[in-house]
């Protein structure tokens, strides 16, 4: 039976531990903290870092890097990360490919559900469907006429092997029943700049990375891959109503640390950055860009992720997609 005794040495004994894990929070961070993104600089997942990561820094007075490390549908960035020093300095900006990866690539050297710990979510943002200036259509269903008038002979671009950007086409593909050539590229940026002279055909990218070149009349946007439309761009109609019913895909972007990062600095990165969110200029910015800011609590997001491997792991199956690293 605890005495009172007893539950006073205990509290003796904790004091000091519990003293120790405020001091560490509260002297974070003590050195620069790197972001690392599992894609070439320019695309949505980078530009989302920088405006989360330049906020930050302002915020926390140290360096914030933004460690670009393209490759393998993330696989790259991600092994870093799970081998990395689980003390809050090296952060994992990532999307779908943490619910989607472990049913494409057959083996990996990380465990996406024990090599890391949520932090946030950061934004939710639609896909638009664009095509070159070039292009003869006009529509999505002009655009399905021009893909059945040229089997085998069109193509869309994507960030990577895995990404939503891929697994849009393949959705759609499916669902409008047409044929069409993956070609990978290592991040949004250079897609887009083989889209616009007319080198790939069509991509389903993330509205951040190609609002503006849509904006500057660089490409033609068909459609939004969202059930719904999207008020920023609210002329622009959905799949599902331009004749492709049951098209709903959006991206995300989170953070993720080493697993047994100290949980006293998780919540010290979930609340500053939960704060940077609602900061006015990177609010307008994220939502001039079709964003939306959306942070959350650890907990949440790994509810979310568990609901977003179960959505697309049978897509996956059923498609019979399988990569190598």
């Amino acid at each position: 039976m605890l005495t009172r005794r007893h539950l006073v040495g205990l509290a003796v004994i904790a004091a000091p531990a519990i003293l120790s894990s405020r001091a560490r929070a509260a002297e974070w961070p003590a050195k620069p903290v790197r972001i690392v993104v599992p894609f070439t600089p320019g695309g949505s997942t980078d530009i989302t870092a920088r405006l989360v990561g330049n906020r930050l820094q302002e915020v926390w007075g140290q360096t914030v890097v933004v460690e670009n490390k393209p490759g393998a549908g993330g696989n790259i960035a991600a092994d870093l990360v799970a081998h990395s020093e689980a003390d809050g300095y090296t952060v994992f900006i990532v999307g779908p490919g943490m619910a989607t990866n472990p049913f494409l690539y057959p083996s990996l050297s990380y465990d996406p559900v024990n090599d890391f710990a949520p932090v946030t979510m950061l934004i939710t943002q639609p896909n638009l469907m664009c095509v070159p200036n070039s292009s003869p259509a006009t529509s999505v269903q002009a655009f399905i006429a021009h893909c059945n008038a040229n089997r085998g002979k069109v193509t869309y671009a994507s960030s990577g092997n895995g990404t939503t950007l891929h697994l849009s086409g393949e959705l759609f593909k499916r669902l409008a029943r047409v044929e069409m050539t993956h070609i990978p590229y290592r991040g949004g940026a250079p897609a887009i700049n083989d889209l616009i002279p007319g080198r790939v055909d069509v991509i389903f990218d993330n509205m951040p990375s190609i609002l503006s070149h849509v904006q500057a009349g660089h490409v033609r946007a068909l459609a939004v891959t969202t059930r719904q439309r999207v008020a920023l761009v609210g002329e622009i109609p959905t799949l599902d109503e331009s004749g492709v019913p049951g098209f709903d895909v959006f991206s995300w972007f989170a953070f993720f640390v080493p697993a047994k990062t100290p949980p006293e600095v998780i919540a010290k990165i979930n609340a500053d950055t939960n704060a940077a969110l609602v900061h006015p200029p990177v609010k307008t910015r994220f939502e001039q860009l079709g964003a939306n800011p959306k942070g959350s609590t650890p907990a949440e997001l790994a509810a979310f992720l568990k609901s977003e491997t179960d959505k697309w792991g049978p897509v996956i199956r059923d498609a019979r997609i399988k990569l190598e690293n």
